[in-house]
């Protein structure tokens, strides 16, 4: 039988949980309309920006975390022990990323990441969150029905897999492990890192398919 479990921690953010975007986003949402409004800016330019630091260059940091991991036993060892220093090491660091927690995957567990009161995220290894981890319904969701959220992300997990839901807070941050796909016995850090997806990271999907990279496949 399958069994979710859900950490949750206390939330002490510094803006109000009753809306659905912080201080510091409305004055950015408001700044942007103002610049699109006089022409300064053209806002196709502002989503192409933004979609590239959510899904290619903040992900990339933290994939190359995750192929550091799966390749190099001793390093795995300190994420475990000290999350926030061994991604330090590798220059990935600074302002929502101060206080680290790396979660393996395995194939008896498998961890899923939320921030059920707002948005926290690990800016220094992930990049800009996606709309849909800031939205109420993935909010609420990936703690009630985790099963059903990844299903609809076309994770479909072994009912003997137990899903694990992490809460992330302002004092702190998670970043999932996924698991090593088979066949990559021998690829260096950098090929392993194409195979980690922003998802993955997340727990909302798995690593590639080792086939894909010959085949051109692009996944969030």
């Amino acid at each position: 039988m399958s069994d979710e479990h859900h950490a949750h921690h206390h939330h002490d953010h510094d803006h109000d949980h009753g809306s659905e975007l912080s201080p510091m986003d409305l004055r950015v949402r408001a700044l942007e309309s103002i610049l699109v409004e006089k022409g300064y800016v053209d806002p196709a330019a502002i989503d192409a920006l933004v979609e590239m630091y959510e899904t290619r260059v903040g992900p990339r940091n933290g994939a190359q975390v995750v192929a550091r991991t799966w390749a190099d036993a001793d390093f795995r060892d300190w994420l475990r022990r000290d999350a926030s220093a061994a991604i330090a090491s590798m220059g990935f660091e600074g302002r929502q990323g101060e206080h680290m927690v790396a979660v393996e995957n395995t194939p008896e567990e498998h961890n899923l990441v939320v921030c059920t009161l707002c948005s926290c995220y690990p800016w220094p290894v992930l990049g800009l969150p996606p709309t849909w981890y800031k939205s109420a319904p993935y909010r609420s969701r990936a703690v009630i029905d985790p099963r059903g959220v990844l299903a609809e992300f076309g994770v479909s997990l072994p009912e003997t897999t137990r899903i694990r839901v992490w809460d992330s807070t302002a004092e702190m941050r998670y970043l999932v492990i996924p698991m090593r796909p088979e066949g990559t016995q021998g690829w260096s850090q950098e090929k392993l890192a194409d195979l980690v997806t922003r998802d993955a990271m997340i727990g909302t999907g798995l690593a590639r398919d080792p086939a894909s990279l010959a085949s051109g496949e692009d996944a969030a």
